[in-house]
């Protein structure tokens, strides 16, 4: 039994959600009103037979006792493994040796990077002349109040070169935790050790989860250089994968759909001051793909408000260059955001042009132009008005990337009709290079994660050439074949129910290549076009609600929590989070499909030789592989909403019989819902197999 199925047993579904919500039985079920939204009639239901919950009403979510922690408390699912494993005695996950090392470690250097803030905060308001000047700065020129000073810890490093460094020592830090957490450096010539900052205004940058994990660094004195110095990569901090003020920022970005991306953390303390809170700053010159990712899971809108001069539109190209690849990855899921561009007058910075006017600004911030109009305009003052037709095709090549990034087909045409009328360049033309342009994107194979772990390994593609492959033996040559080994800890597929295999195949899919993962949602939420009813209803995004195997789900939310989080790779993170068991199970389902086929041909199945071969054909030489995922979920998705209607029929008889006109009336609602939303996938199905046909 997986330590999932431990806690499952331990703890009854029924009782843990009854701690919080006043449930009622309802024939062989509970009632109640929705925890997650506010209604009138009850439409959440939990099922003790199958122990399961499910919000038939406005969330149109349910899932496992799992799924219920993780949606009330916002944990992820290793926090919620961890949480209720101990409510149940069940022991998760034992660290190894090695990894409690390292997570001491981190923690320690956790402990060293908070002391040094205090340090320096403390020493801003010391009684020393310099500390006096840069306090005067932080209120006067950068106009930070008192409480915004301690709210964000700002401090100062004061000149000298072993203030820091001596300062920790004293605590009992040795000096090379000192300098791997980038609060010191080392002369590689002499070997001195001395401190990395010096007479500097210090800000403390933080990780999602608010815990200190660098220092941003502004001169005092304009003769030194270099204007701001960031700590070193450290095992805490990496630049890349930071957004300044993402902790403070994420409540504001979620509830208002939109993310404001400065340049420097000193314009992010300043929107947040005077109010604007969904703002965070960059680490560097231009955005990065794990930056983008983090705020992209919360806002529909991106707006990138870097500094206005050269440097800032660079960054902004840049930046974009970086929005479109990521999009074009994985614009199918939850990163298909609409991108703007706010452009500040006169090249002001975000934080002087706040400090000015914040009104102004948040009427920049609601009128910021478009990512099409702003990339047709910086590219159109490099044409001349007599450029030549290969001079205006070129720069088409350039821009139609960005401008195909999404997956809204009225916009897709909005931008050609832009970049035709305005390079003078017939539509059809630019349909046609924006045709060539998304076949060359369709044949780019998905990125692998899985395949470049050493645990997991990708199938060998066979040989286009079928006719050289060496005939299956027969029945009489069965003793000569060696079929490769399998590791002892490793089980062999065996066969298991068509539910089953159809699963395996899905996870294995997706853990082998993330990103058809936002395929698949981009498939649904084609499919429901407008409706909203279906989108968060039915055809809402693939989550663990689609395995109806409890192993199954597990992985999937593992899945889930992969990649919600930037901090690891997907086999690291599965390495640090998957116990033994289902890291077996994960090993399994990797396996290629033809591991299923191999207890056949042991029996010398050998009339059947044939037609195995050509389902091996089919599931390993397939061209289109996010086709063949798409269509996948999609079974499994009609699957699932079988199994929901099944019950929706059960809870219909039921209210019936106890005259609960409002719930007939409701689950009347959801199955004409779900027959929609199976319409829909029915002949999606079938569009799909006539395409395979082709």
């Amino acid at each position: 039994m997986s330590v999932t199925d431990e806690i499952k047993a331990r703890l009854d579904i029924v009782a843990y959600i009854q701690q919080s919500v006043p449930l009622k039985k309802a024939g062989r079920s509970y009632k109640a009103c929705c925890p997650f939204h506010n209604e009138r009639t009850p439409s959440f239901v939990v099922n003790p037979d199958r122990q399961t919950w499910r919000c038939f009403g406005a969330c149109s979510e349910g899932g496992d006792i799992f799924s219920f922690a993780m949606k009330q408390h916002g944990w992820t699912f290793v926090e919620a493994l961890n949480e209720l494993g101990k409510l149940a005695g069940v022991e998760v996950k034992p660290r190894s040796p090695q990894q409690k090392e390292q997570d001491a470690y981190r923690e320690r250097l956790r402990g060293l990077v908070e002391e040094a803030a205090q340090f320096y905060h403390e020493w801003l308001f010391a009684d020393d002349a310099n500390a006096v000047n840069a306090l005067r700065y932080a209120r006067k020129q950068r106009g930070f109040t008192d409480e915004t000073i301690r709210q964000y810890a700002i401090g100062y490093a004061p000149p000298g070169w072993q203030n820091a460094l001596d300062h920790l020592k004293l605590l009992g830090y040795d000096e090379a935790d000192i300098l791997a957490a980038g609060i010191a450096t080392k002369n590689e010539e002499g070997g001195r050790v001395y401190d990395r900052f010096r007479n500097r205004l210090m800000i403390p940058i933080r990780d999602g989860r608010g815990r200190i994990i660098g220092f941003g660094a502004r001169v005092l004195d304009p003769d030194d250089i270099p204007k701001y110095l960031n700590s070193p990569q450290t095992p805490l901090f990496d630049k890349s994968r930071t957004l300044f003020g993402l902790d403070v920022a994420r409540k504001a970005i979620r509830d208002s759909e939109t993310a404001v991306i400065v340049e420097g953390y000193m314009d992010a303390i300043q929107a947040h001051q005077a109010g604007f809170m969904n703002v965070v700053a960059q680490m560097g010159t231009a955005l990065t793909e794990p930056q983008l990712r983090q705020i992209a899971r919360s806002a529909k809108k991106i707006v990138l408000a870097l500094d206005s001069d050269a440097a800032g539109q660079s960054a902004t190209r840049r930046s974009l260059e970086v929005a479109q690849q990521t999009l074009q990855a994985d614009f199918a899921g939850r990163l298909s955001v609409d991108i703007r561009i706010l452009q500040i007058p006169d090249a002001k910075d975000p934080d002087d042009l706040i400090r000015e006017s914040s009104q102004l600004w948040q009427e920049l911030v609601d009128g910021a132009t478009p990512v099409a109009d702003y990339v047709i305009d910086m590219e159109m003052t490099t044409l001349s008005e007599n450029a030549t037709v290969q001079e205006r095709e070129t720069v088409a090549r350039r821009l139609l990337p960005i401008l195909l990034a999404s997956e809204n087909n009225l916009y897709q045409k909005d931008n050609i009709q832009k970049l035709a009328m305005r390079l003078r360049i017939a539509e059809r033309d630019l349909l046609a290079l924006a045709d060539e342009q998304q076949r060359i994107d369709r044949a780019r194979p998905p990125r692998q994660s899985i395949a470049s772990s050493d645990t997991f390994e990708p199938p060998e593609m066979p040989p286009l050439d079928y006719d050289a492959m060496d005939a299956p033996p027969f029945d009489d040559e069965f003793d000569d074949v060696a079929l490769p080994n399998v590791p002892s800890h490793r089980p062999m597929l065996v066969p298991q129910s068509r539910d089953g295999a159809l699963e395996s195949d899905c996870l294995r899919m997706l853990f082998q290549y993330p990103d058809l993962f936002y395929q698949a949602n981009r498939k649904f939420r084609e499919l429901a076009g407008n409706d909203s009813d279906l989108t968060t209803g039915p055809l809402n995004a693939l989550c663990a609600d689609d395995f109806s195997s409890d192993d199954y789900r597990a992985l999937m939310m593992v899945f889930l929590a992969a990649v919600e989080q930037d901090d690891y790779d997907l086999p690291e993170f599965l390495e640090e989070n998957l116990d033994r068991d289902l890291l077996m199970l994960l090993d399994t389902v990797m396996h290629d499909a033809i591991d299923g086929l191999r207890p056949h041909l042991r029996h010398g199945l050998a009339a059947d030789h044939a037609a195995l071969m050509k389902d091996y054909e089919r599931l390993t030489a397939s061209l289109d592989v996010e086709t063949e995922f798409v269509g996948q979920v999609l079974r499994l998705r009609s699957r699932r909403l079988q199994r929901e209607r099944e019950e929706l029929v059960f809870l219909q008889v039921e209210s019936n019989a106890n005259q609960d006109d409002d719930g007939a009336r409701v689950c009347s609602w959801q199955l004409s819902r779900s027959m929609r939303a199976k319409r829909l996938i029915d002949i999606e199905l079938q569009r799909l197999s006539h395409s395979f046909r082709d």
